[in-house]
Formats: C-alpha cells, structure tokens, sequence
C-alpha cells in the first residue's frame, strides 16, 4: 500500500500494524515514494538469546598473520 504523508501522519498506527503484519507499506511525497515503513520482528529461528551459544567460534582466527598474508596476496599487497 501506499500513503501520502498527510495520510500516513493521521493513520501512522494503523500503517505499522499493516507492516507488522507483512504487508508492503510506503509512504510517498507528492506521489514520490520516499519511505518503506517494516517491521523489525525478530528473524524466524533466531528467537531467544544464545540460540548460538552451543557452537564453538574462534575469532581470534580471523585475525591471524597468516589471515593477514592471504588477504594481502588477493589485493596484490607487498
């Protein structure tokens, strides 16, 4: 759906619901779209805090030399 700014400013919690809901919703200026309005839901399966904590993830090795050295050799680094 799309809104005009006056339309979105008198309507604005029935427009979060709607995108809360799913649904596209934009509102526009002078018939020029220049905001989508979405929802900031959690992502599906990532619902509670530490759904990673079981998953062991070293990353202080993403920061090794030999890290270093590789990503210099793709960028053509002395």
């Amino acid at each position: 759906m799309q809104v005009n700014m006056l339309e979105a400013k008198n309507q604005l919690s029935k427009l979060v619901k709607a995108a809360v809901a799913g649904e596209e919703v934009i509102i526009a200026s002078h018939g020029e779209a220049q905001v989508r309005l979405v929802s900031c839901a959690a992502a599906p399966g990532l619902q509670r805090w530490g759904v990673w904590a079981d998953r062991h993830i070293d990353v202080d090795a993403a920061f090794g030399e030999q890290v270093d050295e590789e990503v210099g050799r793709l960028f053509g680094l002395p």
